[in-house]
């Protein structure tokens, strides 16, 4: 699915209390792991856990695959999604209100969520009927496109003979 999960990044300050718990229940799920050094070192002795490489990070895996980056804060998780974000459907999982609205302002995505998931990121889903087609630009028409979406209209304008002054 285009709106999956690709890439976790984990705050630097609660990455022993979550990596652990997160990587078995994603291994439980058949879910191979592509780790930074960081996260690796705590749970590089578990089946299907691999060494990240770079380009990782910025791959659209459509698998049971993730990769998964420590970051040290708020700004460095924007500068890492800057780089290597598909600009699709970014998401941020947080108690701090203040925190969401910043990452919800942000990030450059077509669509942008806090403590739900990516997966609504569809046509559907908001309202719009069958999706025929997602955009990442920004001008027309960005995120999940319905129909009139993809329709473009001209202006007819019939007179006598007015003119503008």
């Amino acid at each position: 699915m285009c709106n999956a999960l690709d890439t976790v990044l984990i705050h630097k300050d609660i990455l022993d209390q979550i990596i652990e718990p997160l990587a078995q229940a994603l291994l439980n799920k058949n879910v191979k792991i592509l780790a930074d050094q960081n996260s690796y070192k705590s749970i590089k002795n578990l089946n299907g856990v691999e060494l990240a490489s770079k380009e990782d990070f910025g791959e659209e895996f459509l698998d049971l695959k993730l990769s998964i980056k420590t970051v040290k804060n708020l700004e460095e998780a924007l500068d890492h999604i800057s780089i290597y974000g598909s600009k699709h459907s970014e998401a941020i999982i947080t108690d701090d209100i203040n925190r969401a609205k910043y990452f919800l302002e942000k990030v450059d995505a077509a669509a942008v969520f806090h403590n739900t998931s990516t997966r609504f990121n569809d046509g559907f889903e908001l309202g719009l009927g069958a999706e025929v087609a997602v955009s990442t630009d920004k001008l027309h028409a960005r995120g999940p496109m319905g129909i009139n979406d993809l329709m473009t209209y001209k202006w007819v304008i019939s007179g006598n003979g007015q003119l503008r002054r």
